[in-house]
């Protein structure tokens, strides 16, 4: 088997995997998707000793790549989200069921140590919240929004965007189902979503909402659990958690690094390609597991309700 590895979408996330790939000991070639067809890919692919692909496109066109993938045999590692709407995700997943269990949904969230550590505890909770918020305008130094893959109506948006948190609601409880998807949009950017709610719930418990947006002045990353037993309060910036039972307060800080995320993913990513172990993760994002998270993701987005736009700013 080769051992040349193919970043293909050269914005910021994939120029992220081609470093951390060459940084991890690998031959890797980063491709720009912009002016290169799947027939140029297909025969680079083809010509070369590949040994797996990274997808780091936008996500209305990952389709043909991952066909392209899986019809040369070769594992990849998709960006999130795999799909926004149902009927393309189950397309997804039919195409792809020769690698999938080699291949990888890039949801590093599920390698956060203080979010694997709340997993781990499993708390009896009867409701909980992730929230994530930040202004979109300051991710990123000469970058704009409405020129990117984030301001269109088919792709874009913060539900897709941030859609970590409710992978991260399905790890902590896989049996919620989505009740309501609230929005607001904004009147430059019309089917787009800048703030979005959305409300789960488990047959007896727990019920519970992700809150994300784009608009937030400061960076915020939170989760918190509410028990009968304990409750818990979790800054996943700054890794600082507050647990709180009847009789005692305990806190706890983790040491990390956000890089530290992706690296540990596209280890795993490279031993399931190279047929080495994989890291001991449960939450391994293997692809042939993901359905149902990324079914819930699907469904989310397309249960959205818009209740008003936004002016100005953008």
């Amino acid at each position: 088997m080769g051992q040349q590895y193919f970043v293909v979408g050269a914005g910021s996330i994939g120029r992220r995997h081609h470093a951390n790939l060459q940084e991890l000991g690998k031959d890797a070639q980063l491709l720009p998707w912009r002016g290169l067809s799947l027939d140029d890919l297909k025969n680079r692919l083809k010509l070369s000793d590949a040994a797996g692909v990274v997808i780091a496109t936008a996500t209305q066109i990952r389709f043909d790549l991952i066909a392209l993938c899986a019809e040369l045999g070769l594992p990849f590692y998709v960006e999130k989200p795999l799909a926004y709407r149902s009927k393309t995700l189950d397309q997804i997943f039919e195409v792809a069921a020769p690698v999938a269990g080699r291949s990888i949904l890039g949801l590093m969230m599920r390698y956060h140590p203080a979010f694997r550590a709340q997993v781990e505890a499993a708390i009896d909770a009867y409701r909980f919240e992730l929230e994530i918020g930040h202004d979109v305008r300051q991710w990123r130094e000469n970058w704009s929004f409405g020129d990117s893959y984030a301001a269109m109506p088919e792709g874009g948006g913060v539900l897709l965007d941030l859609c970590h948190e409710i992978d991260m609601a399905y790890c902590l409880f896989p049996d919620i189902d989505i009740t309501a998807v609230d929005c607001i949009g904004h009147a430059n950017f019309p089917g787009v979503d800048f703030e979005t709610q959305i409300s789960f719930a488990a047959r007896g418990g727990p019920v519970g909402c992700v809150s994300m947006d784009y608009l937030a002045p400061k960076g915020v990353r939170r989760l918190k659990l509410r028990g009968r037993d304990e409750t818990v309060d979790l800054d996943l910036l700054t890794c600082h958690e507050i647990r709180v039972s009847e009789d005692k307060t305990r806190e706890q800080d983790w040491n990390f690094e956000r890089n530290d995320m992706f690296f540990d993913l596209m280890r795993d990513f490279i031993a399931l390609v190279e047929g080495s172990p994989t890291s001991d993760n449960p939450l391994l994002p293997r692809l042939d597991r993901m359905y149902d998270s990324a079914a819930l993701i699907a469904r989310a987005w397309e249960a959205r309700r818009f209740h008003g736009t936004l002016e100005g700013g953008f």
